[in-house]
Formats: C-alpha cells, sequence, structure tokens
C-alpha cells in the first residue's frame, strides 16, 4: 500500500464536495478518477499532494513515498529551450555527471588508488541512476509528446501554452515519483501523442491516479475507476467500460430503493395529513414524530439518476439533402510556404459519418473550413451546412446566453428560447450571465444549443467532446448518433469515433488517405503498415544497443587495464631505483655475489619495464582510438 485515504471529506461553505470517502493505492494501481465538472476531483488531488487540508480525515504515505502532480507553473520565468527545460528534472544526475567529468579529467595527471576509487564509484552510481540513458530518455518522451526536432530548440517563451504543459506532463513523467497524479493530461495531445502517452502509463511501472474524461484513453490504461458523484466516492476494479456496466447495476438497485422508499414516504404523508385533520394534541405528536420518520428515510437517500438534471440535445434536419452531398477535388492549403495537404478529393454522401484525424497542426481545421467554401467544393441539392468551432470564436462574449440566442434566432418567442436553453441546463438567471464569464464547457453548451436550432442536415464538427465532461459527451454522443442527416468531424475523442465513424480521413506525411470505419480499423491498417518498420527498428536498435554495450564493456576493460599498468610501471621503476641504489653503495660494491645477484635482478626489472612501456603503449593508443 503506497497510499491510504480515509473518513475524508471537504466543503467550501455551504457547498459539499465529498464526505467521508476513502481508498487506498496500490503499487501497480492505474486509477481513472471521473466524475462531473466542480464534483471535487482537482480537490483531492490537492489533499492527496498536499497542497490542501481535508475538513476531516486524512491521508497516510506509506514511509519514503513520492508524490507528484501536475505543476501548471513550472516553466514559468524560464528561458531555457523546451528539451533543456525538460531536462532539469535531472538536475542532481546532472550534478554527478559533471563530478564526473571533472574526477575523469584530473586522472590524465593523477593516477593515484584513491582517485582511481573514486572514480569507479561516482561511474557506477552514474550508471546505476540512469545517467547513461537519462538525456535520449528525455528526448524521445518530448518527440512521444508532439514536439519536433526543430521546437526542441525553441525556448520556453516562444512555445505555446499547449506546449508548456507537455513541458510540465514530460517532466512529472520523467521524474517518477511513486505515485502519478495526472489531471486532464490529454488535453492539448492529439492522438498520436495520446497513444505514446498510453503506452508509457501502462508500461512505467508507477501508481497513477488520472482525472479524464477520455473513455478510450481510461478503457486502455485503468485498472481501477473511482467516480465521485452525490459527495460519494464508487471505486471499482477494471476499465471505464467494466465500471460501466457495474454503474448500470448499482443504478438499478438505488432506483428499486429510491422508489421503495418514497413508496413508503407517500404512505407515511397520509398519515401525517389524516393526522392534522384529525388536531387533537395526540395527533400533532404522532404527526410530529412521522415527519421525523420520513426525514431519516430522506437524509441519505441515493437519487437515481433519472431523477436528476442533466443536458438534453438532439439532432435533426429540417429538410432532407439529396443523396450526393459534396465533392471536392485537389484540395490544398499552404501556411507560411510550408504544404498542410495536397490533392484531397472527396465524395460525400448522405448518411456518411467521416472523421478527421492526424497531429496538431498537421491541416485538419483547416480542412474542415475549406469544406465550407462554396467556391472550393460543391455542394448537392438541398444541403444545409452547421457547424461547431471548438474556440467558440463566433460567440460575442459581451452578450448575455440570452441574447446570443435571440439575436441569433429573432423569429422564435422568448420561452421557446428559454425552454432551449434549458435543455443545456441555462435556467432561470443563468440565462442572463455575461458569455465572457462562462466556462469552456458552459461556452460548449451554448454554441450546441445554437447548433441544435439551426436543424441542418451537414454538420461540420470541430473537437465538439472538449471542454465537456463524461456525461455531456454521452449525452453529445447519442444525439449525433440519432442524427438523420451527414456528419463530419474533427476529433481526437476516440471512444467518439470508434461508436460513429462509417469512414476515417488521416493526414499522413501531407496526404490525406481514406479508409472505411472506425478508429480500431485505421489502427489495423496501421499496425499492418508499422510492423515490418518496427521489427527492422527493434532489431536494428537491438544490434546497436548490443553494440554500444560491447564497445562500453571494452572501453571499461581498456581503461582499468591501462589504470593497472601504469601503476605497475611504477612499482618496477620503483624497485629498479631500490636497486641501482644499492648497486652504488660502497659495502655492496666490495660483495661481488650480492653485486652478480642484485645484477640480475636489475636485468630481470629492466626486461620486465620494457615488456610493461610496450603494453601500455599498446593500451594507450587502444584507448586514443575507442574515446
Amino acid at each position: 500500500m503506497l497510499v491510504s485515504v480515509s473518513g475524508l471529506s471537504k466543503s467550501f461553505g455551504d457547498n459539499l464536495l465529498f464526505e467521508n470517502i476513502g481508498f487506498d493505492i496500490e503499487p501497480d494501481d492505474i486509477v481513472g478518477l471521473i466524475g462531473g465538472n466542480g464534483c471535487g476531483k482537482t480537490t483531492l488531488f490537492r489533499i492527496l499532494s498536499g497542497e490542501e487540508l481535508p475538513d476531516t480525515g486524512g491521508v497516510v504515505r506509506r514511509s519514503g513515498a513520492t508524490i507528484g502532480v501536475l505543476n501548471q507553473h513550472a516553466c514559468q520565468g524560464s528561458q531555457k529551450s523546451a528539451y533543456h527545460e525538460a531536462l532539469s528534472v535531472f538536475e542532481e544526475l546532472i550534478k554527478l555527471e559533471d563530478e564526473l567529468s571533472e574526477v575523469t579529467l584530473r586522472l590524465e595527471t593523477d593516477q593515484s588508488a584513491e582517485l582511481i576509487e573514486k572514480h569507479h564509484e561516482l561511474r557506477e552510481k552514474f550508471e546505476a541512476l540512469g545517467g547513461l540513458t537519462y538525456r535520449a530518455r528525455t528526448r524521445s518522451a518530448l518527440l512521444g509528446l508532439g514536439f519536433s526536432e526543430e521546437e526542441l530548440t525553441l525556448t520556453i517563451p516562444q512555445l505555446s501554452g499547449g506546449q508548456r504543459s507537455k513541458i510540465e506532463l514530460c517532466k512529472l513523467l520523467l521524474s517518477a515519483p511513486d505515485v502519478i497524479l495526472l489531471d486532464e493530461p490529454t488535453n492539448h495531445l492529439d492522438i498520436d501523442a495520446i497513444e505514446w502517452l498510453d503506452g508509457y502509463i501502462r508500461t512505467c511501472k508507477k501508481a497513477v491516479v488520472i482525472i479524464s474524461h477520455d473513455r478510450y484513453f481510461l478503457d486502455r490504461v485503468a485498472n481501477r475507476i473511482f467516480e465521485m458523484e452525490n459527495h460519494k466516492l464508487y471505486c471499482c476494479d477494471g476499465n471505464y467500460t467494466k465500471y460501466q456496466k457495474v454503474k448500470e447495476e448499482r443504478k438499478l438497485t438505488v432506483q428499486r430503493n429510491y422508489d421503495n422508499t418514497m413508496r413508503e414516504v407517500s404512505r407515511i404523508e397520509r398519515i401525517i395529513e389524516q393526522q392534522r385533520r384529525w388536531n387533537r394534541e395526540k395527533n400533532i405528536k404522532t404527526a410530529e414524530s412521522k415527519q421525523e420518520q420520513i426525514d431519516r428515510l430522506l437524509k441519505d437517500l441515493e437519487i437515481p439518476d433519472s431523477e436528476k438534471e442533466g443536458m438534453s440535445l438532439s439532432f435533426s434536419a429540417a429538410v432532407r439533402s439529396g443523396d450526393e452531398v459534396l465533392s471536392a477535388e485537389g484540395l490544398s492549403r499552404a501556411f507560411d510556404g510550408r504544404s498542410l495537404y495536397n490533392n484531397v478529393s472527396m465524395d460525400v454522401r448522405r448518411g456518411d459519418r467521416i472523421f478527421i484525424i492526424g497531429p496538431n497542426g498537421c491541416g485538419k481545421t483547416t480542412l474542415l473550413r475549406q469544406i465550407m467554401d462554396k467556391t472550393a467544393v460543391e455542394y448537392g441539392v438541398g444541403v444545409s451546412v452547421g457547424y461547431f468551432d471548438q474556440h467558440q470564436r463566433d460567440l460575442c462574449l459581451e452578450k448575455t446566453v440570452f441574447q446570443q440566442l435571440r439575436d441569433d434566432y429573432p423569429t422564435m418567442g422568448d420561452t421557446a428560447l428559454r425552454s432551449a436553453l434549458a435543455l443545456f441546463l441555462f435556467k432561470g438567471e443563468e440565462v442572463f450571465e455575461q458569455i465572457e464569464t462562462l466556462s469552456g464547457g458552459e461556452r460548449a453548451r451554448v454554441a450546441l444549443c445554437r447548433l441544435m436550432l439551426k436543424h441542418n442536415n451537414l454538420l461540420l464538427l470541430d473537437e465538439p467532446t472538449n471542454h465537456l465532461d463524461l456525461e455531456s459527451r454521452e449525452v453529445l454522443e447519442e444525439a449525433l448518433d440519432g442524427f438523420d442527416g451527414t456528419l463530419i468531424c474533427v476529433s481526437h475523442d476516440r471512444y467518439l469515433i470508434n461508436r460513429l465513424a462509417s469512414r476515417v480521413m488521416y493526414f499522413e506525411n501531407g496526404t490525406v488517405k481514406v479508409l472505411d470505419g472506425n478508429y480500431d480499423k485505421y489502427l489495423e491498417v496501421r499496425e499492418a503498415v508499422e510492423a515490418p518498420k518496427q521489427e527492422k527498428a527493434v532489431s536494428q536498435n537491438k544490434n546497436e544497443y548490443l553494440r554500444k554495450k560491447e564497445e562500453a564493456s571494452r572501453l571499461r576493460k581498456l581503461k582499468t587495464a591501462f589504470s593497472k599498468c601504469e601503476q605497475e610501471i611504477a612499482t618496477v621503476e620503483a624497485e629498479l631505483d631500490e636497486v641501482n641504489t644499492l648497486l652504488s653503495s660502497d659495502e655492496v660494491v666490495a660483495d661481488y655475489e650480492r653485486v652478480a645477484e642484485l645484477s640480475e635482478k636489475a636485468d630481470s626489472l629492466n626486461t620486465k619495464l620494457e615488456e610493461l612501456m610496450f603494453e601500455w603503449e599498446r593500451l594507450g593508443a587502444e584507448l586514443e582510438a575507442c574515446q
């Protein structure tokens, strides 16, 4: 057990987030933490990391266990390049590397046993801490998260907010704490980067807790799901799909309990009404007692989802389009002299559900907007186009929610407009909130409401699930599934693509390719193409690894042999000096046998010295060649 949580409660004023929750995190856990916006998921993260205190309960960590959470201001004030900012997580290892380099340099003039031993100790520590691979791992992580080689040299102020978030994520992953807390890590990531991230998480051998609305991602990585709902925490072993099945069973149980309780409440209320009609002192006391009984029944009663308010959405076409919706030939775009895509052709028929995928910056949104240009695309009979902008740039920030819709639909009555807004959870005074003050999710709901009221038969959607929580994503998914028109959508929501897509258009090396099927089909096609390349790369990498390993081993042996040879030369020279000193002494000169003995020893030492010098020169030449 790495972390144990018990009796945790947290409120802000009268707003209760969660109450009396508890759970354990084990070393091999990958937990998906889900729940509606504002339910307290991020607050729970802050409590786990020690940034915030709970009202009640506590968090116990295993001795020495570390918890890392994505720092929203990690790059603040930094002027480093993207690569060196990510590399800064290895500050202690870099200091160790500098010390090792200094000792290595000193060895050129000082071959003392003490310095050689220190060099050996530093080298072993450096290698044990991953010193031979930390630079390669940093570069690999940045490239995996979507940085190009050129972008690695850009300074932090030159990067976008999304790129800085990626660097913060990279630093957290590379620091490898015992428990990694990730709050919406797939934000700002394209599909390729998300796939790299889920592969990293599944193989990093660390406990990970992830707040995410990405259902496909949670299915791929999570082995436990925690959901915060009704101020409680529900825990389930398995991925998101497994949890959904368990949740459906729980909902049935909750519904039965709710129905039974409400029937009992209704029965007691009739008794109370009867007692109050009689209006005697005894009857009044009975009524009060029965009311207390109702209060106890309702106090901890869990309300079923069917009784809760949620976003309601449906798309329908006012007019049916012709079978041929649009066609295009040779669509191309370039930006700042760089070609985004060339010679893209499309033939869209009524009922098609086409999803456009690819890395960030490849031109997906540009292609979607070009499709809206009637001078570039030929539309079929009766086609009306509705567009959803992921940034909601067509909303007027100065207007209120109600003003925006009234200006868009001047012929609709106020009651009809307010009824439409109520479907998207804007009720009462909320319809008079200024759009500028709304969250990303609330603005997305306004944009979807506008789109629903247009009743177009061709929907062009740019990342429609961004900013939406899980429940709203599922509502949107159901609405699009029931849409009787044609859909072209840019998305990195793999769950949505898998469910709805009839065709996938994907960007690859400046070209746009098309395949029939959903996201899983796209993966099959891509893996079939990549498998031979990966096998070759794995073979080459393995051979290169073995070659480098052999070279490193040979270099270590040469250095050891060279140092040993120098020590032996020093020893022999010292012995030879001692013999020559004795031979020149008056006492030894008079002793013929002693002179003969020492002369023979001197000859032997000279011969050995010549052999050692020859070996020293040979080892030195090999070392120079290796380095």
